[in-house]
């Protein structure tokens, strides 16, 4: 079944908890319940009751009269219950039988609380991620966010822990333990996805960093070896190494220094939490000098807190303006070795400081040898809305500008750290992801 409002949201329920039911543009308010196919998506014909009792769960009591009197099994009724309370007429469904359903999830956090244990039993784990994102922004749950017993209820994902970001100052004390837990849950599970990825992408591109006039302790003997054998003296039983091979500079030494800028305005939630997952990862690797600066219209350096990524989120404050110009100079002065940096600005470009300066701010640093990086946004969520001209402006300096996915972000850093042709590999990555649409 496929449920949303009419706004193109969508859920997706199990096949045996809804009977069969057809895919349509689902529940929905303001711009009407939506339509969708009468033909059957199942393997056979089906009867017209069952063909009702799908359009009534699809698009509510009050969508289809006469369904009315086909009955529904316990668990649709629950589905079809939990399902108007958020999507029904603003959160307040008409109840069965014609009468006044219960004033939809209402301010009550036991309400809410028994509300979001009811989707997870009902409905899969991505559905319910969409639900609880719907409810906090159609029904204004963010405050219920602050009692425990309702935040310990939620189904952690990216969305919830970009929202309690936004309100961790104003948490009553009870309240922090558990968001902590919350997300902390998050983290981890972001790190399960992306961390081997990120390191084996780094790695493969530093390991053609050799040095062929090593010091003695950084030879690699058996490199050293392979490279010679067409020196070997047989009757000495000797290889004569005309040329030494060391160890690739990301095993002894740091190869490369990694600046993340973050811009932590609203919009940019998702990005702030895998930009401090992903600054994390990059800053266990020893070949790396990895800094993670957030901004909005102050810089804040949180590369002392790179061990801890939740400790990260919790320093960050989400919202408030956006000076790109001040971020961009502080992390200028991180810069020590041009040739060897690259620099990762995270922001939708919307700039609150001086733009002009900016712009010759990132042209100095291309023409030292930074490479430079813009991402519209590091997140699962698609491209964002972002500031075009300023966009324009930065691809003529040879810095594309292009919202990017957590899954290719550790492909992009290969090509970049192996000093490969980014703007050849986001051609190619644009290509696809219009394919896909």
């Amino acid at each position: 079944m496929t449920v949303g409002d009419g706004g193109g949201t969508h859920v997706q329920a199990t096949q045996d908890q809804t009977d069969g039911l057809e895919p349509g543009t689902g529940r929905g308010t303001g711009t009407g319940r939506g339509t969708g196919s009468d033909g059957g998506t199942g393997p056979g014909p089906v009867d017209e009751d069952t063909r009702r009792r799908r359009w009534r769960l699809l698009l509510g009591e009050a969508g289809t009269p006469d369904a009315a009197g086909v009955p529904l099994s316990d668990a649709q009724r629950a589905m079809d219950e939990a399902l108007a309370a958020l999507y029904d007429d603003g959160g307040r469904g008409a109840g069965a039988g014609g009468g006044e359903r219960s004033a939809g999830l209402g301010g009550s956090a036991p309400r809410v609380a028994r509300w979001l244990g009811d989707i997870r039993t009902y409905f899969p784990s991505t559905v319910v991620e969409v639900m609880q994102r719907d409810a906090v922004d159609r029904l204004g749950l963010r405050r219920l966010l602050l009692e425990p017993e309702l935040l310990a209820a939620v189904q952690p994902d990216v969305g919830l822990v970009s929202t309690l970001l936004q309100l961790h100052r104003t948490m009553p004390e009870t309240t922090r333990s558990t968001a902590r837990h919350v997300v902390a849950q998050v983290v981890a599970e972001i790190e399960r996805r992306i961390a081997t990825s990120t390191r084996s992408a780094v790695t493969g591109a530093l390991r053609g960093d050799r040095t062929h006039r090593p010091r003695p302790r950084d030879i690699d003997w058996d490199a050293t070896i392979r490279a010679n054998l067409a020196h070997w003296l047989p009757e000495h039983r000797t290889v004569v190494p005309h040329r030494l091979v060391g160890r690739s500079r990301a095993q002894s030494m740091v190869a490369r220094d990694v600046v993340l800028a973050v811009d932590q305005s609203g919009s940019m939630g998702e990005s702030v939490v895998y930009s401090a997952v992903f600054g994390a990862v990059l800053a266990s690797m020893r070949s790396l000098r990895t800094s993670l600066v957030v901004f909005d219209t102050s810089v804040v350096d949180l590369t002392d807190q790179l061990t801890d990524p939740v400790d990260v989120l919790f320093s960050t404050q989400l919202g408030g303006g956006t000076d790109i110009n001040r971020a961009v100079a502080y992390c200028q002065s991180l810069v020590a070795r041009p040739a060897d940096t690259m620099f990762v600005l995270v922001s939708d470009l919307y700039e609150g400081g001086v733009r002009d300066e900016l712009l010759r701010r990132v042209a100095q640093m291309v023409a030292s040898g930074v490479q430079v990086l813009v991402l519209l946004a590091l997140s699962d969520s698609g491209a964002p809305a972002y500031d075009r001209e300023n966009a324009a402006a930065l691809a003529a300096l040879g810095v594309p500008a292009f919202a990017c996915t957590p899954d290719v972000f550790p492909d992009l850093l290969a090509v970049a750290l192996a000093r490969g042709d980014v703007a050849g590999w986001v051609e190619r990555y644009e290509e696809g992801r219009a394919l896909t649409r």
